[in-house]
């Protein structure tokens, strides 16, 4: 019970006492990831998104500022929902049919009891009518026509209002906008909105032993990888990333260039030198750069033990570790609401779904886990298997649809059980069908 206590306890009553020492981090001291980021708001006052208008054609994927409300009633007018006749509802089976109505166009004329006009799917219902009576539903000559059967009032039409009411709120402040959010728009006669300014995130890599993609390899060198990665899941997150000069492990190069990322971006992450060696100068140079300065540093999760937290005024800095599975993992599982709040995006949207695991899945009691798994349908069964966690292979997590957490209080997952998989923001493997 001791250990389970100590494994829940709040955020505030670990913050105070550093993480690590002369020999590396302080298990006993290290923050689970939930209490990481509550630790984090605690202490970030993170800058108010700012907005900008814009055209309905560059909407998409952009954060919604304000309220949108409906001006008008839609549909305007009743209209029809099938290709046919016009009536009024009872009376005799006969009926004259005295014109038609065009598409884009109001009715011709009222009708009465006994008359009907053809009307096509969409078409603006005439005054008189309460019904239509689909074309397949009567027999006609070219001048009167016969119901088959009898129609309702209501039927085969939709009346005013009946999608939308002038005043209505239809999409809240904090949304996210997609396919079905920019058509409401463009019914709703909105053609620029209100959307929250994307914030810039710099992308600072360090390390002597990065190089260019392009570049060919000698021994001891690495392709800097992270930086795209991460690019992609932070534009997936609604920001814009920048990509910004590489690092050298020097102490005031790192200085100077944080310094001028905090002056043009909105936000900064590094990838590499957040742990506690020697030449890791990340930590010490973010803790002078300013308040609150440095917030969490380390954390009880795995992959990613060496992540920092850290902010500057109202700008957040988030140290990464270098390897790739782990950089990528703990931006879009731990650090994910940081980058969310600057887009002003608070609506969740549905990120996973659940399945079960096609073998044991072991974490450790009183850390947090993060499996990447592939997903894949077995006999009707969405089953998902877990892959070896390697944090510095760069091709893990592209095998991986998406990743399962396992928490510190029930650290084993046993074959069959179900398990929520989230998925990567910027997308992942696809789910695969086997015999």
């Amino acid at each position: 019970m001791e250990e389970e206590a100590r494994f829940m306890q709040p955020a505030s009553v670990l913050l105070g006492e550093p993480s690590f020492g002369e020999r590396g981090f302080v298990v006993e001291r290290l923050l689970a990831p939930e209490q990481a980021i509550v630790a984090y708001f605690a202490r970030a006052e993170l800058a108010v998104p700012r907005v900008e208008r814009v055209a309905l054609t560059e909407c998409a994927g952009r954060v919604l500022a304000g309220e949108i409300a409906a001006r008008e009633d839609h549909p305007s007018h009743a209209r029809s929902t099938m290709d046919g006749f016009a009536i009024k509802s009872g009376g005799d089976a006969r009926r004259a049919i005295v014109g038609e109505v065009r598409m884009g166009a109001p009715a011709p004329r009222a009708i009465g009891p006994d008359e009907a006009l053809r009307i096509p799917t969409g078409g603006a219902l005439p005054e008189g009518a309460d019904a239509v009576v689909p074309i397949e539903d009567v027999d006609e000559d070219r001048a009167t026509l016969a119901l088959r059967s009898r129609v309702a009032a209501g039927e085969n039409l939709t009346q005013r209002g009946a999608d939308v009411r002038a005043g209505e709120r239809v999409l809240a402040a904090g949304r996210r906008l997609g396919a079905p959010e920019l058509g409401v728009l463009a019914t709703l006669g909105d053609a620029s909105v209100d959307v929250f300014v994307r914030p810039r995130f710099g992308i600072i890599s360090t390390g002597d032993e990065l190089v260019d993609p392009g570049t060919a390899l000698s021994i001891g060198q690495i392709r800097d990888s992270n930086r795209y990665a991460l690019g992609a899941s932070l534009a997936a997150l609604g920001a814009e990333a920048v990509q910004l000069p590489r690092v050298r492990d020097d102490m005031e190069a790192l200085r100077r260039a944080l310094a001028e990322a905090l002056e043009t971006c909105d936000g900064v992450l590094l990838t590499g030198g957040s742990s506690v060696g020697e030449r890791d100068y990340t930590p010490r140079v973010v803790a002078q750069l300013g308040e609150p300065g440095l917030i969490v540093h380390g954390i009880r999760v795995k992959p990613g033990k060496p992540t920092l937290l850290a902010a500057v005024g109202g700008k957040p800095i988030l140290g990464l570790p270098g390897n790739p599975a782990s950089s990528l993992m703990i931006l879009e599982a731990v650090a994910r609401p940081i980058v969310v709040a600057l887009t002003g995006e608070t609506h969740a949207r549905a990120r996973g779904v659940e399945a079960r695991a096609s073998a044991p899945i072991n974490g450790r009691a009183g850390w947090t886990w993060y499996v990447p798994v592939r997903l894949c349908v077995r006999g009707g069964t969405l089953v998902a298997e877990p892959l070896p966690l390697r944090s510095s292979h760069t091709s893990l997590l592209s095998r991986a649809a998406g990743y399962v957490t396992i928490d510190e209080l029930h650290p084993k997952i046993e074959e069959g059980d179900r398990v929520a998989v989230t998925f990567f923001s910027c997308g992942g493997a696809p789910i695969e069908t086997s015999s």
